[in-house]
């Protein structure tokens, strides 16, 4: 069966490298606004009896669920035999449950519309909390890609003396795998999140790894807030400049330039959500699972 890969505005250069695996295609898709807003998607392959596989990451995804839904669509209207998504980064994972009386569920009501007009989904380390696993929201078959393999072996490749720092408990399990993979040790942080923009960490008991250099690691890096506050605290403690990993990317407003102001070493993410600090590859990992 033919496989053809169609992008989205923005996953360009992973599509890209995407496509060189053997039997694979880049096919043509226009999606562009009428003037008055709405979406307009038009299919340039034919695409009968072909699975189809759609590269487009979900950050900032009101704008793209509409385009999205219509392509897959139009995909299935015009004979492909299958419509695949991969979405390196997931969103609506972090609505997981009602915290507060007459909320969405929207991690549950997302999961429930992707599933109505896609056939798969491929993802990279969704923010689980609540849910042990992706099968307990989507009712389609989902493929998982984990970063903490390429996170610990940039570290490996490019730090000699390392501290692996998580901004909170529900990091210890993720972070600890990265820092044991990368043979380097690790401290796990207290968080007190007051607001979406107000958090308090704990100081972490770093004394004896004054000689190492701090690596902040976390799955989403958002406002930045948690790794500015420890960046901030490790500063104080004359730590060497820290150096923030961050799976997606997804540095709302102006996150970016804060955490950079902050005094980081250095910034360094995964190519789920494309940005100036990708610098760990996933490519190989999601092309095994396609």
């Amino acid at each position: 069966m033919k496989t053809i890969l169609f992008c989205f505005p923005g996953n360009e250069v992973l599509a890209k490298k995407l496509s060189e695996k053997p039997g694979f295609a880049i096919g043509g898709l226009e999606i562009r606004q009428f003037p008055d807003g709405e979406s307009y998607v038009r299919i340039i392959s034919n695409v009968k009896d072909c699975r189809s596989i759609l590269i487009c990451s979900l950050d900032r995804p009101d704008n793209k669920l509409l385009p999205l839904y219509f392509t897959c669509r139009a995909l299935k209207e015009l004979g492909s035999s299958r419509v695949e998504l991969v979405a390196p980064y997931l969103a609506y994972m972090r609505q997981d449950k009602r915290f507060h009386p007459g909320e969405a569920v929207t991690s549950d009501a997302f999961a429930a519309l992707l599933s109505g007009f896609v056939d798969r989904l491929v993802t990279v380390d969704p923010h689980l909390h609540r849910h042990h696993s992706l099968a307990e929201i989507y009712s389609i078959p989902t493929s998982l890609v984990h970063a903490a393999e390429p996170i610990s072996q940039w570290i490996k490749n490019n730090i000699q003396k390392s501290l692996l720092i998580g901004p909170d408990e529900e990091s210890r399990q993720w972070v600890e795998a990265v820092a044991k993979a990368a043979g380097a040790p690790f401290e796990v942080l207290l968080k007190n999140r007051k607001g979406d923009r107000d958090v308090d960490v704990s100081i972490p008991d770093v004394e004896k790894y004054h000689d190492h250099i701090p690596v902040l690691v976390d799955d989403i890096i958002s406002t930045a807030h948690t790794m500015i506050e420890t960046v901030k605290h490790l500063n104080e403690l004359r730590m060497k400049p820290p150096v923030c990993i961050g799976v997606h990317p997804v540095f709302a407003g102006d996150a970016y330039a804060e955490l950079k102001a902050a005094g980081t070493g250095e910034i360094i993410s995964c190519n789920t959500i494309i940005h100036p600090s990708n610098k760990i590859d996933l490519t190989h990992q999601l092309s095994i699972v396609l």
